[in-house]
């Protein structure tokens, strides 16, 4: 690992300032990734800005028709929550499948929305939920945030304060997971909300992607069997050593079935 320079700030102002007095600075937000990569030397920032402390991060709160979660709340947190439980009770599931235990009780979700490893949990629910992410600048509609494999729409210097997710009619996510590292090699968020019905994949392809056609089948009647005989294109999809691109085809249907079925709570 290299030397850097290590700051722990008590405020947002304040992480802030230090972020911006180091162009090579990196956020630290519960470190599951960037702690690993430093330690292989696949990353060298020149100051660590350790948001652990910025308690105006944490915490769940209702919002009118909305669920408010700061960025630095643990996956724990999140998964305990009587809030998340009580109003969208299928965040709650996803965040408890997270890694193991000690990753629930380090990483947050701020820092894994703004990772956005291809095979990360929450980036099917804030998609498929049409969650907002809130920054110290600016809202942006989760739609526009995931932009490619661990891209997103964050600029220098901005910090993600917390995730805004409406309260939908009803939800569920499944997921085929890693059976080590328990990322999803499969997961699929389905939720009615007041919108319409959203369907957010992740896992299979190289960043979190919506299904019109399972949308508009399930528009129309909001059940597993609305579902039958629609694919996805495999040509947009991951192959790995985990599985093929043809294989995560095969699971996308299959997964969005069991997830509409847990939305109906069966």
């Amino acid at each position: 690992m290299y030397a850097f320079n290590y700051h722990k700030p008590a405020s947002l102002a304040d992480a802030v300032a230090k972020l911006a007095a180091a162009p090579d600075a990196k956020l630290l937000a519960g470190g599951q990734t960037l702690v690993a990569a430093m330690k292989l030397r696949l990353a060298a920032p020149s100051d660590l800005v350790d948001l652990g402390a910025v308690n105006e991060l944490r915490g769940v709160k209702v919002d009118g028709n909305s669920l408010v979660v700061g960025a630095m709340t643990t996956h724990a947190a999140v998964a305990a929550s009587t809030d998340v439980r009580g109003k969208i009770p299928a965040l709650a599931h996803l965040a408890e499948g997270i890694g193991d235990r000690m990753v629930r009780n380090a990483g947050t979700l701020g820092g894994s929305v703004a990772n956005n490893d291809p095979a990360a949990d929450y980036p099917a629910g804030l998609v498929g939920l049409g969650a907002t992410v809130i920054t110290q600048k600016r809202r942006i509609a989760a739609d526009d945030f995931f932009r490619g494999m661990y891209e997103t729409a964050l600029e220098p210097g901005e910090i993600i304060t917390g995730v805004s997710f409406p309260i939908p009619k009803r939800a569920g996510y499944v997921k085929f997971p890693n059976p080590a590292s328990r990322y999803a090699i499969v997961g699929v968020f389905v939720a009615e909300t007041g919108s319409g019905v959203r369907v957010a994949v992740t896992g299979a392809g190289p960043v979190v992607f919506r299904v019109p056609a399972m949308e508009k089948a399930l528009s129309a009647s909001f059940s597993a069997d609305a579902l039958k005989g629609i694919a996805v294109d495999v040509s947009s999809l991951n192959g790995d050593m985990h599985a093929s691109a043809e294989y995560r085809a095969h699971l996308v249907p299959v997964i969005a079935k069991r997830a509409v079925e847990q939305a109906l709570g069966r």
